[in-house]
């Protein structure tokens, strides 16, 4: 079978393109930290060459195990007990299995809890290709996410009874946030936590479509403070499963079948507060959920890849009008984009990763950092401000933008397909059922696009270009592509601050095209600096500019038109509402 490491030509590109050797040094405090009584490496040459062998291990599992075991896992899923447990799938917990026994359960935990301490970068590499194989694991294999919170706010009893259970694949876990009432607004979340007259914390109350209900460890997000109807109410609390932790539904779902996601029920169960009360939302979460949109960019381009790889091979091989229909110029135009869409996800995803793990590395120095002078705090206090605020740009447009492009890649992939594509013979229909979640869970894209909005009004995408626009070409043409970007910008800006004239209302019905044009710039940039590296890239590169800069300004006169009628004249568009049957 194949090592989806090894058979993939751009992530081993951006694998070597990415300075790993920097985020190496910033990941093991350049390699002064105690090795905690396991393996640490010496140098950044060793890190590197470890981390590939790491990736090279998640690759192999994902090509020999995981892939072949998908189709069956779709077709059958997991059962829910009558006494309120789920059992996971045979071959789930086989595949779980597996990437315990490879110590890859802990990826981006420390070595004294048995993880890997991998840059973020490194793991999001790894979640596509599990993703790729069968993104339903994903939703297990990606909430290590939990056990880096666990990490982040909890004190050290809690992480040295917990942390080390993760690491070993001994538990999984789920972030227990949504409720039937409290979807996308998690402020309006409703489950009770009290204290008794013992001073222990209970959990009261039901939540639902939680992706891994069942799992062992659970971080609840609850309301503490009775008074306080809003954010500021809600703290987050560990919690184990237990009899009085019950599943009382298992959704019947289009896609990712392997994955349970439940309905669960909390009658009086002990809990255990996390961090501080009333942070559980504005702080805990927050963090929570932006590493988990990392997460599904990654899946995202997972399920990309998968029904690229598939429409390239069929097109190659269906033989139809005398040859095969690769040479037809309309299914040629459909597989090119699909590639070309697939690598413009992961330069900016992984771009996201990158700058997560200096944010994350920058925080950890200046809490951790023994003999930081003033001066060195005081710089990086203002670079994790910088960092911060790109971050709550780059982290929902990596999200919005794979997601979207991930359903797009998939429904081509059938279209390539044609009739076969709609048949359960081939997996492109289950790559369609399974990419259609992604644009929803760990929020909508409109949510997404209203996060990276204020990044695009604020100055914060013009800040991230200029780095770029000042960089120097050797290669004429790579100059000319850059002198473009910079009056694409210019045009964006100009359509920004028409928008910001009309007010918060049409920024945000515009919002969407201007974060649309920002990100098509952002990628081409990072296209360009690929392309000094790898010729292949300076064709994909070109590609990408002549197919989005007239979007963009397509995208910047719709803005400028100063059209408000979608809520100016909303029921006259949107007709009456229909009567009921």
């Amino acid at each position: 079978m194949a090592n989806y490491f090894n058979d993939n030509e751009d992530i081993r590109f951006l694998f070597d393109h990415i300075d790993l050797r920097e985020l190496a040094r910033l990941q093991e405090d350049d390699f002064t930290r105690d090795r905690d009584g396991g393996y640490a490496p010496d140098d950044p040459d060793d890190a590197v060459d470890s981390y590939r062998r790491v990736l090279e291990i998640v690759g192999q599992i994902a090509g020999d195990m995981i892939a072949p075991n998908a189709e069956q896992i779709d077709r059958e899923g997991n059962t829910l007990n009558p006494d309120g447990t789920v059992s996971l799938h045979p071959l789930v917990q086989q595949n779980l299995d597996r990437l315990s026994q490879a110590d890859l359960m802990g990826f981006t935990l420390p070595r004294k809890y048995g993880g890997l301490n991998c840059p973020s970068l490194v793991y999001t590499m790894a979640t596509e290709m599990v993703s790729r194989a069968d993104a339903s694991l994903m939703n297990l294999f990606g909430l290590q996410g939990i056990a880096e919170t666990i990490y982040a706010f909890a004190d050290d009893e809690l992480k040295d009874a917990v942390l080390p259970r993760f690491a070993y694949g001994e538990v999984t876990g789920a972030m227990v946030l949504t409720e039937p009432d409290a979807g996308s607004d998690l402020q309006a979340v409703r489950l009770r936590a009290y204290q008794d007259e013992a001073g222990n914390w209970k959990l009261n109350g039901v939540k639902r479509f939680i992706t891994n209900g069942c799992g062992e460890i659970l971080l609840v997000l609850a309301r503490s403070e009775a008074d306080i109807s809003d954010g500021r109410g809600l703290s987050l609390f560990y919690t184990e499963r237990s009899e009085k932790v019950r599943v009382r539904h298992l959704e019947e779902k289009l896609g990712i079948h392997g994955s349970p996601t439940c309905e669960m029920v909390f009658d009086d169960v002990p809990a255990t507060l996390v961090g501080e009360r009333q942070r559980g939302l504005i702080t805990y979460v927050m963090a929570l959920m932006n590493g988990a949109r990392v997460g599904i960019a990654a899946q995202s381009l997972g399920i990309a890849e998968a029904a690229c790889r598939l429409a390239r091979t069929y097109a190659h091989t269906r033989q139809q009008f005398g040859g095969p229909i690769e040479r037809l110029p309309a299914v040629a135009e459909l597989v090119t984009d699909m590639r070309l869409d697939v690598e413009a996800g992961r330069a900016l995803a992984y771009e996201t990763a990158r700058v997560c793990d200096h944010e994350n590395n920058n925080l950890r120095i200046l809490e951790w950092g023994e003999n930081l002078s003033p001066e060195e705090k005081k710089d990086r206090k203002k670079y994790s401000r910088e960092l911060k605020r790109i971050n709550g740009m780059l982290t929902p447009m990596a999200k919005y933008y794979c997601s979207e492009m991930c359903i797009r890649v998939a429904d081509n992939a059938i279209q390539v397909l044609g009739g076969s594509g709609y048949m359960k013979d081939y997996a492109a229909e289950r790559f369609l059922r399974d990419s259609r979640i992604t644009t929803i869970y760990e929020g909508t894209s409109q949510l997404q696009v209203v996060a990276a909005e204020k990044g695009v009004t604020s100055g914060v995408f013009a800040n991230w270009v200029e780095p770029h626009e000042e960089k120097q070409y050797d290669d004429p043409e790579l100059a000319e592509m850059r002198d473009r970007l910079v009056e694409a910008r210019e045009r964006i800006q100009e359509a920004t601050q028409f928008a910001k004239g009309l007010g918060g209302a049409y920024v945000q019905l515009y919002g969407r095209k201007l974060v649309d044009s920002a990100i098509a710039v952002m990628i081409s940039h990072l296209f360009l600096g690929q392309a000094e590296k790898n010729e292949r890239k300076k064709v994909v590169a070109r590609r990408f500019l002549h197919r989005e800069l007239p979007v963009v300004r397509m995208n910047c006169e719709v803005v400028c038109s100063g059209d408000a009628a979608p809520f100016e004249q909303y029921a006259l568009l949107a007709g009456p509402v229909p009567a009921a049957d």
